[in-house]
């Protein structure tokens, strides 16, 4: 077995126990996440006039879940960054290793946020909408797979998006990306994000306009924080000194 074999079976080794790791720091906190889950489902559901319908007692259990994944997804991501970190940390630069663990906290507190606009912005508009639409024309039923899995597909998304900042700043801090380049692709990320915006609403203007300028402000923000970033990375070179 030459030197290269070795190297990658070293690297193919540690890999699994990273992700190891990230799997029990998962299954802990689902464990966790079932212990409180009813609690959440009752606080999920305490402004709807009425109870949801299940169709089976498996349903329950999926639903129960779900909510309980989702809480341990959300409470995984600084475990699951911190040991990409450990991974990468041996081929970064001493700056760079600085610089990536200092957004790793960053990450679940976007990620939340971004839950938060969907499920206290988006969706119940969007569920407003829908219910308009049906009134007079059919009787609603929400049976509680139907109404998490809805809830789930508009909000969860808005996690990953709002993790554009920072995910932003952090490859301006490697040197991927800069504000430059950010500002010609304005025009093709602009329409990007606007095609987002109408494929995740219903189809009329108020909820495209809600969820449209929020994404593209973000992409503001994130071109204003790779300015700085850049800004400071230069001004913390030596040879701009």
């Amino acid at each position: 077995m030459d030197k290269k074999e070795t190297h990658l079976i070293g690297h193919l080794e540690e890999i699994r126990q990273r992700l190891i790791k990230t799997v029990i720091a998962f299954l802990v906190f689902f464990i966790g996440a079932c212990w409180f889950v009813q609690d959440i489902y009752d606080w999920l559901i305490k402004d709807l006039p009425g109870r949801l319908a299940v169709l089976g007692p498996s349903e329950i259990l999926w639903v129960y879940m779900m909510i309980a994944g989702i809480c341990a997804i959300t409470a995984t991501i600084p475990v699951a960054a911190f040991q990409l970190w450990r991974f990468t940390a041996p081929a970064l630069t001493a700056f760079e290793r600085r610089a990536a663990l200092l957004y790793i906290p960053g990450l679940s507190v976007l990620f939340i946020i971004g839950i938060s606009f969907g499920y206290f912005v988006l969706f119940p508009i969007v569920l407003g909408f829908l219910t308009q639409l049906s009134a007079g024309h059919f009787d609603m039923v929400f049976t509680a797979d139907k109404y998490f899995t809805f809830m789930l597909n508009l909000t969860l998304p808005f996690g990953f998006l709002f993790e554009m900042p920072l995910a932003v700043m952090f490859l301006t801090r490697l040197g991927i990306v800069n504000p430059t380049r950010l500002a010609k692709a304005r025009k093709l990320s602009y329409f990007l994000l606007i095609v987002v915006s109408v494929l995740i609403t219903p189809p009329d203007f108020m909820s495209d306009f809600l969820v449209m300028i929020p994404l593209l402000v973000l992409y503001e923000i994130s071109v204003t924080l790779s300015r700085i970033v850049y800004r400071k990375k230069w001004a913390e070179t030596p040879s701009a000194a």
